[in-house]
């Protein structure tokens, strides 16, 4: 069962959110949030498996609401908003976010991304993975990480983070590699810690950057 706080300030739209999870067997809405400060104290209080977080929230910005749930260690955050601009998408993913996705998506979309987040994995609005990725790379926009970081990975860590960078899951790089899903969760893990990132999906963007080869791709 996978347990998620749903943090919307729009009565009407939190309890459409709610009612989509509600409809999966294997989906467990523990807690409402209609405001930053609320989301971080329930994350913190309730330890869900996933944060679904709404950018424009009163009292605390989503942003900063998941800056602290990850910091904390609280839990997974997949961040919703209705509009997909640059700083909302920059400030979320540097924030740790797992994932980012628009409003206007589909019930299955939405289900499907909790899964994905919950998993370990990341999850991205296809209209704005292309630009995100590209905004990324420019000096302005960069995480705060140097290439020379490269060199704290093993071999077998460097294959995980091209994997990373070409969007696959862990059970995909998992087959790729001939390893066992948890050896890849356990690498990914310590390139996250190596390279000082909070996400998968800042991991796949500086591996984007740094052009870090794709195993078996040429």
């Amino acid at each position: 069962m996978i347990r998620v706080l749903v943090a919307e300030d729009q009565a009407a739209v939190r309890a459409a959110l709610v009612m989509i999870l509600r409809a999966e067997d294997d989906l467990q809405v523990v807690g409402e949030a209609a405001d930053g400060e609320q989301a971080v104290r329930l994350a913190l209080e309730l330890r869900p498996d996933v944060v679904l977080m709404d950018v424009q929230m009163p009292r605390l910005d989503g942003v900063a609401a998941t800056r602290r749930v990850v910091e904390a260690g609280a839990a997974q955050v997949l961040v919703l908003t209705t509009f997909d601009l640059d700083e909302y998408v920059w400030g979320a993913l540097r924030a740790g976010a797992a994932g980012f996705l628009l409003k206007d998506l589909e019930a299955d979309t939405l289900v499907e991304g909790v899964r994905t987040v919950a998993r370990g994995d990341g999850m991205l609005a296809p209209s704005v993975t292309r630009r995100l990725i590209a905004s990324f790379a420019r000096p302005t926009a960069a995480p705060a990480a140097d290439a020379t970081a490269l060199g704290a990975l093993t071999p077998k860590e460097r294959e995980v983070l091209g994997c990373l960078g070409a969007g696959l899951s862990n059970a995909e790089i998992a087959h790729r590699l001939g390893t066992a899903e948890a050896t890849t969760k356990t690498h990914v893990t310590r390139i996250l810690a190596k390279l000082g990132q909070r996400s998968r999906v800042q991991a796949a963007i500086l591996a984007q950057e740094w052009g870090v080869p794709v195993p078996g791709e040429r």
